[in-house]
């Protein structure tokens, strides 16, 4: 049975922003074909809006309340749920005003229920198109390509590190191997869901001992995470591909290495995940960070809409990534 993974989150602040954008822009149109001058388009806006706002307002308040239960529903089931509520929510109101209304004539519950439904249709269909468009099985290709593989050169590097230790240290080269394995297998697997940031933390972990493998000293790590919280949820595979660029594009260039820094903390309900990495400006390998940053963007739209967000700054020979998302737990 399909999941209702394409119900927009109606606790998100991006996600309700949206919702009344579109109503209120429905009800702009409906007022506009009505009116046949500027002054008759407000008065019919004003007389619409007195009835269609409360709607509007406690469907949102349904919704908020019972996204929880809906999320759970198949997606055919969520979607006829949300309609429910939302015509629950025209008959409480339209009696409400019905006892209570002063403002001229109270339009028809007929023609009240069909505009409710008709513009919530239209707004879920809205949700549908725009999570396709940030689907990562729209763009699969592209994210396997990107960031569901590791690089040959380092698959390979990292089989000839392990074949040196295995005569002089085979116990760190049975861990390595053990590392490589967890790794391919978080990278092989379908990566939709959200993760703990612990099991996402544990894996970039391993992805950097393996690298401490063969850059030794030229790779240092400082990890300011005592702050973090470890059962939040984020993207799977959001700080492993940053990782892996920073050690190609920051670490290998220079001939003395450099640091990578990953700093998480809480603040306001928002997780704050930063990367820092050394900067050089003459390495002509940069642009290739566009292609992981991009592609993350997308994820965060995708889980968090509007709530998240990914910044970048270059600054003093030191490249910053700085991912803002709400916490969830």
């Amino acid at each position: 049975m399909k999941n209702a993974s394409r119900l927009p989150n109606m606790r998100n602040l991006g996600v309700v922003l949206r919702i009344l954008i579109i109503a209120n822009a429905a009800l702009a149109l409906v007022a506009y074909t009505l009116a046949g001058s500027l002054p008759d388009f407000i008065q019919a806006l004003s007389n619409i809006s007195m009835l269609a706002q409360p709607i509007l307002l406690s469907s949102l308040c349904l919704l908020y309340a019972g996204y929880p239960l809906l999320k759970k529903l198949p997606e055919i089931l969520a979607n006829i749920a949300v309609l429910i509520l939302v015509l629950s929510s025209v008959i409480v109101i339209h009696g409400f005003f019905t006892q209570f209304w002063i403002s001229g004539e109270l339009p028809a519950f007929t023609r009240v229920m069909f505009c409710a439904l008709a513009i919530t249709a239209i707004t879920l269909y809205y949700f549908n198109l725009l999570h396709r468009a940030y689907s990562p099985a729209v763009t699969e290709a592209r994210l396997q390509a990107l960031q569901a593989r590791i690089r040959p050169h380092f698959l390979f590097n990292s089989i000839n590190a392990v074949l040196s230790l295995i005569r002089s240290q085979p116990k760190q080269a049975e861990t390595a191997l053990e590392d490589m394995a967890d790794l391919f297998r978080v990278l092989m697997a379908d990566n939709r869901d959200l993760v703990p940031l612990a099991q996402e933390i544990g894996l970039c972990r391993q992805y950097l001992a393996l690298e401490k493998l063969r850059l030794n000293e030229r790779l240092n790590i400082q990890w300011q995470i005592d702050n973090m919280p470890p059962d939040a949820m984020i993207p799977p595979l959001i700080l492993q591909p940053l990782l892996e660029n920073a050690v190609y594009h920051g670490i290998e260039p220079l001939t003395d290495g450099g640091t990578i820094t990953i700093q998480i903390y809480t603040r306001q309900n928002e997780i704050h995940l930063i990367l820092k990495n050394p900067y050089n400006t003459q390495n002509q390998h940069l642009n290739g960070n566009r292609m992981a940053l991009n592609n993350i963007k997308e994820r965060l739209m995708l889980h968090f809409d509007l709530e998240a967000s990914l910044n970048i700054s270059q600054t003093q020979g030191e490249y910053e990534v700085h991912i803002t998302l709400p916490q969830q737990t």
